[in-house]
């Protein structure tokens, strides 16, 4: 080659070298308002081309820079992401509550309306696809994305990581057969597995994919260990989101779920008894078919206890152990559910189990042993005192 075509070949190239890196748009951080006047932040992850948009919704126990490698990887692939601070968390403004019923009145009454800032925000923007929007939600961030999904017909695609949802979200993605899904989540994770595996089996969706890793951790700290969880996330939104027909194909909703149908027995007038039966008949059957979330079924125990039918409760209690028999709580749980019947000795002894099985508790978060070890060890006194 003679050199004055090298030189006008390494023009060339250096002229498509500068324009490519002309054409990629750092982040940007962004200054929303919520409805509530709260200041809350951002960070916009700009495709520099027409394409869809992602909201990304973090855990509690991180903020909006936990999407930071997969939202950058996502906008090499033509998506326009906006990740937020909820208020309270990162660089947000706002409350940010401690105690569980200020908490849940904030997450409830508050962050649809912040999620929805940013939404409108992303999909504001000119080289944005109105028409296509997925969400992406980790730990606390799953039940927000479903909720966005509810309330947006415009999100194609939600991706679910290490957390679970409402009812009200549980009986969207029942009613949304439409709605592809894609999960994961780690054993030793505070029992994410078997969470999400039950809300799965309320969608009827036959596209949906759940991942299960081993102590890959909780959320975005799964990208870390499972290297290919982060390119499986990317192909999904390729698939479901980028390439998707323009009109979202009719989904025919499949026949509910041994989950479905065993939670609707369960929580029927009169059902708990029948729903033992059927349980009973699994087991015996040798069906390993997750058919209740021990979270979902601890707090139907409790509506039980506060609706004054002690009874159930026990029962419902009962239930949670014999399917979750590794678990600490499921004994604090009955303890206090014998405790409202007035049966002291078995109060007693389960909430003993309690505290023999927390050592053992493979799932639960070392904070969360703490809050059970502090209630079990506090009736153990109480009880043994008067005993």
């Amino acid at each position: 080659m003679s050199i004055t075509r090298l030189l006008a070949a390494c023009s060339l190239v250096l002229g498509l070298s500068t324009s490519a890196l002309a054409g990629d748009t750092p982040p940007r951080n962004i200054d929303l308002k919520a409805p509530d006047g709260s200041n809350l932040k951002a960070t916009y992850y700009d495709a520099g081309k027409p394409g869809p948009a992602i909201v990304m919704l973090h855990a509690c126990n991180k903020d909006r820079w936990s999407w930071v490698s997969l939202a950058t990887a996502a906008a090499a692939r033509g998506f326009h992401l906006i990740a937020l601070d909820y208020r309270g968390f990162g660089e947000s403004g706002g409350e940010r509550p401690t105690t569980g019923p200020e908490q849940q009145a904030i997450v409830d009454g508050k962050w649809p309306g912040d999620v929805d800032a940013a939404f409108t925000w992303v999909t504001s923007q000119p080289q944005v696809d109105k028409t296509r929007v997925a969400a992406i939600g980790a730990s606390c961030g799953v039940n927000q994305s479903v909720q966005l999904a509810k309330r947006h017909p415009e999100v194609r695609t939600v991706v679910l990581l290490s957390g679970g949802v409402n009812e009200a979200a549980r009986l969207f993605l029942r009613d949304t057969p439409a709605l592809p899904i894609f999960a994961a989540a780690s054993r030793g994770d505070s029992g994410a597995v078997d969470q999400m595996r039950w809300m799965l089996g309320w969608s009827r969706n036959p596209s949906n994919r759940f991942l299960e890793y081993k102590a890959a951790g909780h959320g975005t700290e799964m990208f870390a260990v499972e290297k290919g969880l982060e390119p499986a996330i990317l192909d999904w939104f390729t698939t479901y989101l980028r390439d998707a027909p323009a009109t979202p194909p009719a989904v025919a909703a499949g026949k509910p779920s041994p989950a479905e149908e065993f939670w609707t027995l369960l929580t029927s007038p009169g059902g708990v008894a029948k729903a033992r039966q059927v349980f009973d008949d699994s087991r015996r059957a040798g069906k390993h078919d997750v058919l209740i979330s021990e979270n979902e079924t601890n707090q139907y125990g409790y509506q039980l206890l506060q609706s004054g039918n002690a009874k159930d409760a026990v029962e419902v209690f009962k239930l949670n152990v014999d399917a979750y028999p590794s678990s600490a709580n499921t004994y604090d749980s009955l303890s206090d559910a014998y405790l409202a019947l007035g049966n002291r000795d078995e109060a007693l002894r389960n909430a003993e189990k309690a505290l023999e099985m927390i050592p053992k508790d493979a799932e639960a978060s070392d904070d969360f042993k703490k809050l059970v070890r502090e209630g079990a060890e506090k009736k153990v006194t109480e009880l043994r005192k008067k005993s």
